[in-house]
């Protein structure tokens, strides 16, 4: 068995003074410092330079293991500090090699699966490297550039490179071999269970034979699942990992407190209208939607209230969702609309699902007589064979964007609550979508909306076809959280006060047609991509113009009522009028001020006397021939 290298490259003894240390020694407690991790002074600065006050529960366990070479595969929630947990050690091994060999060279290999997350991981490394800028260079491969510029830039043999594994393998086996793995010592596999699951598992395999033996390898993800024992055979030959298996106890009060309510198609759209025109949440807010033009048509339907929302979705460019989340990040918009079409469902759950399957149908043929129960099996298999399909078109569909993800991964900050406006069609996915909010200990609110079976279809232009499933999907959620032992409340909004504003939405959602939610994604597109390509190089030479761009505009392609912006105070409960301003709420005149509606015809008439004397104005002219 091979013995792993240290970071000069030398087989390292069996067992170093540093793990006796944490063999013998208690684990640390919660007033370890950064300082006290054994990481380079210039580390501890840039840490402190971010405000980071003391290492969560991650970073307490994961640093010393990696700091002392070995691998690591930790599982730990979102927003626990993963990212830098894993970024510290694998500078402080640059670092230290760079004592003794200053030979450029690759060193560390950072994998993800989609975009979005390599740019926030690189911004890390930056942030984290800022005090070593000049001993380690990262370099991200995600960018939409040609092959000649990523040549360019790999051919300095970065120390940190960061991509998706489709590119890094593209760049290993081209004919220049522009990425060398030659000379690597760490890899890193961040949210690796959804690696596989976004259809990386060639790239990856591919990958584990170009990389030497003997790296130290670390895994980080939020679930164990089926895709992590995969991707520990492919690169954990010989020796395991040691396992985190980290659950952070939240403290009293704070976490995510998840809501439900019950409500038709339509219902949606009132009780979205009614939240936000009556602040009934306070902060910044993620809604999730099924697919990209349920984007639109809330926006357009926002629009007609005069709320503000900007849209994340796949057919953006990448330059224009990572700035999106910048800005979100910034407190420049309060509401992002995110079409979460990347679901995936995992091995595991479809197993479960197979299994609930398998004794709903036991249960029933114990229950039912002899005779019915070839017809009870019929319609398990028919049932079974069409979950299959749609299993099946849902992964096809997946393949379609690879390196889109917006529920996993990316750092959204400070976001108050959650929405899920269509709800997912997984219990892993309605646990990724909650974990964007009560990060880093903060608390935060989850609200999805459900539509029983017998309001579906009820109303055609507003309905979706995973809606059909909800109540099953609801049933595994909350298992799935009871387990947890979480409990998601149902939330009853007051009947009588949300009636009075249909007619309202009813206005508002006929203005929203489908033609309209066409040409609004026609020219959100076109727009974003005028912003990303044409101006890309200008933000670059002029970085504080950027502010300037805005991504929360009107689109202004359904017809808008003005009068619809306006609430009338008749309409708000008793209770929430004193809470709220007219100044708050905004107050829009009947009529347009300025021009008049009417233009007339001809010449206007002048009021007010005359302006000269005639007899010394007037000129005469002789009559030509």
């Amino acid at each position: 068995m091979k013995r792993k290298l240290d970071q000069n490259g030398i087989p390292s003894p069996h067992e170093t003074d540093a793990q006796k240390r944490s063999r013998t020694e208690p684990r640390p407690d919660e007033d370890l410092t950064f300082a006290e991790l054994g990481l380079d002074a210039r580390l501890v600065q840039a840490v402190a330079e971010q405000s980071f006050l003391k290492p969560t529960l991650v970073q307490r366990q994961a640093i010393p293991l990696a700091l002392d070479g070995k691998d690591v595969l930790c599982k730990a929630k979102t927003g626990s500090g993963k990212t830098a947990a894993y970024v510290l050690p694998l500078l402080n091994g640059i670092l230290k090699k760079k004592k003794t060999d200053a030979m450029a060279v690759t060193s560390a290999l950072i994998l993800v699966p989609t975009r979005e997350l390599a740019d926030q991981v690189f911004k890390v490394v930056e942030q984290l490297s800022s005090f070593c800028a000049k001993d380690v260079r990262a370099v991200k491969l995600t960018d939409k550039s040609s092959d000649a510029v990523q040549r360019s830039l790999l051919s300095t043999c970065p120390d940190v490179v960061i991509s998706t594994p489709a590119r890094a393998w593209y760049n290993v086996k081209s004919n220049q071999a522009t990425l060398s793995l030659e000379k690597l010592t760490h890899l890193v596999l961040d949210e690796a269970d959804l690696l596989l699951s976004y259809g990386y598992d060639e790239d990856l395999e591919n990958l584990s034979w170009s990389i030497p033996k003997g790296i130290q390898t670390i895994m980080m993800s939020a679930t164990l699942t089926s895709e992590i024992d995969a991707l520990r055979k492919i690169f954990y030959r010989d020796d395991a990992p040691t396992l985190l298996d980290l659950e952070e106890p939240d403290a009293e009060g704070e976490g995510v407190t998840q809501l439900v309510t019950r409500c038709g198609e339509d219902e949606k759209f009132l009780l979205a209208y009614i939240i936000f025109k009556l602040q009934l949440v306070k902060g910044k807010c993620i809604i999730f939607v099924g697919d990209v033009d349920r984007c639109y048509r809330l926006k357009l339907f926002f629009e007609q209230f005069g709320i503000r929302s900007c849209i994340l979705n796949s057919e953006l460019p990448v330059n224009s969702r990572i700035h999106v989340v910048e800005e979100f990040n910034r407190n420049v918009y309060d509401i992002i609309i995110a079409s979460d079409e990347k679901e995936v469902l995992g091995n595991e759950e479809r197993a479960d699902e197979e299994k609930e399957e398998e004794d709903t149908a036991r249960e029933q043929q114990e229950g039912d007589s002899k005779t019915d129960d070839a017809s009870d099996a019929e319609q398990v298999t028919e049932r079974t064979e069409k979950n299959n399909n749609t299993k099946k078109k849902k992964q096809r569909a997946s393949k379609r964007d690879k390196e889109y993800g917006v529920s996993r991964g990316i750092d959204f900050k400070n976001v108050a609550a959650v929405i899920n406006f269509d709800l997912p069609t997984s219990a892993s996915s309605y646990t990724h979508r909650i974990g964007r909010t009560a990060r880093a200990g903060k608390a935060g609110m989850a609200l999805s909306f459900v539509v029983p079976k017998d309001l579906f279809r009820k109303h055609m232009p507003t309905s979706i076809p995973s809606a059909e499933n909800d109540e099953k999907v609801l049933a595994r959620i909350t298992r799935q959280q009871a387990k947890k032992g979480k409990e998601i409340k149902p939330y009853n909004f007051n009947t009588k006060q949300v009636e009075a504003f249909r007619y309202r939405m009813n206005d508002a959602l006929r203005a929203v047609t489908k033609v309209a939610v066409r040409e609004a994604r026609t020219r959100e597109l076109r727009s974003e991509l005028l912003k990303s390509e044409k101006l890309k190089r200008y933000f670059e030479e002029n970085p504080t113009e950027v502010n300037h761009l805005r991504h929360d505009g009107e689109l202004r392609t359904a017809r808008q009522q003005s009068h619809l912006k306006h609430v009338p105070e008749y309409l708000l409960p008793k209770e929430g009028k004193k809470g709220l301003t007219a100044a708050e709420i905004g107050f829009v005149p009947l009529r347009k001020s300025g021009k008049s509606r009417t233009h007339r015809k001809g010449k206007t008439l002048k009021r007010g006397g005359r302006k000269g004397d005639p007899l010394k104005t007037f000129k005469a002219r002789r009559k030509t021939k």
